[in-house]
């Protein structure tokens, strides 16, 4: 299938993906300070180099969009009909990569989390889903009688 723009405007557009502080990452770091967690974000003597690691609770937080690695079942993790040879090796190796860089944090005991780029849309769901994962609920009960 051909390519409908110029290969010089799709490597415009693809210098514009961003492998740090993209949108998704920024607001669940948001999401993250507002809740009174604290994190190192892009610690690069980890393996994958975390978006996100909160040592206190020895978890790290991945967010990955759903095109890049392969979200299953997801409508954005679809592969491009153009350039197959090329893209479906890239993408299935970003997805072992990443299997890779979980089970070696896992076998370091680090509590590894994944946060979809599609998930995101769901504030309140999200929120939930951190809460539980850092197991904040009895944090921010402490917090509250320590005030009183």
């Amino acid at each position: 299938m051909v390519d409908h723009i110029t290969p010089k405007h799709r490597s415009e557009n693809m210098s514009r993906i961003r492998s740090v502080n993209s949108k998704p990452e920024v607001i669940v770091r948001s999401l993250l300070h507002r809740l009174g967690f604290r994190f190192r974000k892009n610690v690069k003597t980890l393996p994958g180099k975390p978006d996100i690691v909160l040592k206190r609770h020895n978890t790290i937080i991945f967010i990955h969009g759903c095109f890049w690695h392969r979200h299953s079942g997801c409508k954005r993790a679809n592969m491009p009909k153009s350039r197959q040879d090329y893209w479906e090796p890239k993408l299935e190796g970003n997805v072992q990569r990443d299997l890779t860089n979980i089970r070696e944090l896992q076998s370091k005991d680090w509590k590894v989390s994944v946060i979809w780029e599609c998930e995101i849309k769901d504030m309140c769901r999200l929120e939930e889903s951190l809460v539980k994962l850092l197991d904040a609920g009895k944090l921010r009960s402490v917090a509250v009688q320590d005030k009183s």
